[in-house]
């Protein structure tokens, strides 16, 4: 009963978030969140730095993730702190991947790759996963079991990149093909339906010349795919079936995101097909490997109230917002756009 009440409140959350985020993102206010001076330019000018909307919902999404893997683990009996120093150890790797991955595919300097990074999730997880046990583990009397951890990281991926592709839509990236240069199928479908973006900063305007043209709405689509296959894997992970969980949320989301590139429009690297889809054929079959491999370590039978109950902690509340700030500061620092500030007082009200 609790499975169920718990998937059907993330269910209800989810829909009211995606229906506000695919509303209102794609207009133009929605892309900086805050603009703070850094250099003084002349007599009440300022040279600005922008917080952008995508920094704040990259926060959103990666702090769902890492509070999912810690309810999920819990559930497992994996100590919130071995969880927390898990958790510590793939976004120490994952996070400098998204940007070094986008330098080497794409020849960009200042932007990120949650394809790269989750690539490279998939590759080091059950080495990362060791690799604690043998230090912290030991020393810390934990053990974290390889395959439900394997499930829970993917599973809270699903999360995390489904709830990320809102932060895409505010900033106007990972944007579709426009529904004029589409097939017929896909006009029918999405006509009266895509997104249609304002703002000359956005990178669609900018990089894709698509401003205003009404394209297909794949963000949503992604984001939609992903939280639903995570729900069902969740379930299935609650329900004493890990392989399976990891399996369907690795496949999934890989498959889906190879596939999914046949339909946007931003640049991905030469070649017809790019990189990120190669790295995502390959996550799928690697993860199909490690879960032939490691499919005989014995099943813990998990207890969701247990998770939950791990999560209501001080030092794990502080954690979880740590990560929430770093995040926004990371992602959130704009390095393409830039803002003049100036300021006045008004005289009617001295």
């Amino acid at each position: 009963m609790i499975i169920t009440m718990a998937l059907l409140c993330a269910v209800i959350l989810l829909t009211a978030y995606f229906w506000w985020g695919f509303k209102v993102l794609p207009g133009e206010k929605w892309q900086i969140v805050a603009s703070v001076p850094s250099s003084r330019m002349e007599q009440g000018v300022w040279k600005g730095i922008n917080f952008t909307w995508y920094g704040l919902l990259s926060a959103n999404a990666y702090l769902v993730a890492v509070a999912v893997l810690l309810a999920l683990m819990g559930a497992v009996g994996v100590p919130p702190l071995g969880t927390a120093i898990l958790a510590a150890a793939m976004l120490c790797c994952c996070v400098p991947a998204s940007r070094l991955v986008a330098r080497i595919v794409e020849k960009k300097t200042d932007t990120f790759t949650v394809g790269g990074a989750v690539f490279v999730g998939i590759l080091i997880t059950p080495f990362v996963i060791t690799l604690v046990n043998r230090i912290a583990g030991e020393a810390l009397a934990f053990h974290i079991p390889v395959m439900p951890a394997y499930a829970a990281i993917a599973i809270a991926y699903a999360f995390g990149e489904g709830l990320g592709r809102l932060a895409c839509i505010s900033f106007g990236c990972c944007y579709g093909k426009p529904l004029t240069s589409s097939s017929e199928l896909l006009r029918r479908l999405f006509a009266g339906r895509g997104f249609v973006f304002s703002g000359s900063t956005k990178k669609i305007a900018y990089a894709g010349g698509l401003e205003a043209i009404e394209v297909i709405p794949i963000q949503a689509v992604t984001a939609v795919f992903y939280t639903v296959c995570g729900l069902v894997a969740a379930g299935m992970f609650l329900s004493s079936h890990p392989v399976g969980a990891f399996l369907l949320a690795t496949i999934a989301t890989q498959g889906w995101r190879s596939f999914s590139e046949t339909l946007r429009a931003d640049y991905r690297g030469e070649g017809k097909i790019s990189a990120y889809q190669i790295m995502g054929i390959a996550g799928v079959v690697y993860a199909v490997a490690a879960a032939w491999f490691l499919a005989s370590e014995p099943t813990v039978t998990p207890d969701l109230t247990a998770g939950l109950r791990s999560l209501w902690s001080p030092a794990l509340i502080l954690f979880l917002q740590g990560i929430w700030v770093m995040i926004f500061l990371y992602t959130g620092r704009s390095t393409v756009t830039g803002a003049t500030l100036s300021f006045h007082v008004h005289r009617d009200r001295i």
